[in-house]
């Protein structure tokens, strides 16, 4: 693969395979919300995020991540094909390329914080939090958030407050939102701030690069530190 999305050239080399028993997946949204699954009970917060269901009370975030958690770290993208570059447009991420129908899994077990079923994005509209369409935010268990997005379908079952583990499959690979129609997916990584809501930290604000080389070789390189040190010189300021 050589083409770029939201980001800059893939690198890298082919990932694992891995064979599952064929999941439900739900659907896409357009523009009717109706048909989404209902979210568990709480309040939307005034800056979250258009077509994005808001973090349980269960789901609440420790305040600051704790290298004193041990947790399992696997990479995020599951395929015979896949290739990430170190770099990325604008901010710290990266972009995980694989084709559309690829398995997204979760980085680490934790809890997930917000799920985005709608599509919203319009070309050729301002950065903003519909950039991402299809997309899923993970609490994990390290303190850390996980982002990925422009998923083409998102696993029933994972909404705000659902625990994860691990691997546990979220969904897969896609081209909605800015994707540059490009089938990727996108990556970030940062401390959870306002938990839910706050798109600019959340979309990525430390390189996400050399812990996925880490992952993708079975090792279990951590970003908690690099997340806790960020947080402390911007204070959570993107």
């Amino acid at each position: 693969m050589t083409m770029a999305a939201c980001g800059g050239a893939p690198g890298g080399s082919p990932g694992g395979v891995s064979n599952e028993a064929t999941p439900q997946f739900v659907e896409p949204v357009a523009a009717d919300e109706s048909s989404l699954p209902a979210a568990p009970p709480s309040s939307v917060p005034p800056s979250a995020a258009a077509g994005a269901t808001p973090v349980s009370p269960s789901a609440t975030p420790s305040k600051t991540p704790s290298a004193k958690v041990k947790v399992k770290y696997v990479f995020p993208v599951k395929a015979s094909n896949v290739a990430f570059h170190p770099t990325h447009s604008k901010y710290p991420a990266t972009d995980i390329f694989a084709d559309c129908g690829e398995t997204v899994v979760a980085t680490t077990s934790g809890v997930v914080l917000e799920v985005s079923l709608k599509d919203a994005y319009v070309e050729g509209s301002p950065d903003g939090p519909d950039n991402g369409g299809l997309s899923v935010s993970i609490l994990g268990d390290d303190g850390v958030r996980y982002y990925g997005s422009h998923l083409s379908k998102v696993l029933g079952g994972i909404r705000a407050g659902a625990r994860v583990t691990a691997g546990q499959q979220l969904g897969k690979v896609g081209k909605t939102g800015n994707s540059s129609g490009v089938c990727h997916l996108h990556y970030g990584v940062s401390p959870p701030c306002a938990k839910t809501g706050d798109w600019k930290v959340r979309r990525g604000v430390v390189w996400p690069a050399t812990y996925l080389t880490s992952w993708r070789g079975g090792g279990q390189k951590s970003p908690v530190a690099t997340v806790a040190a960020w947080k402390r010189s911007h204070n959570c300021k993107a």
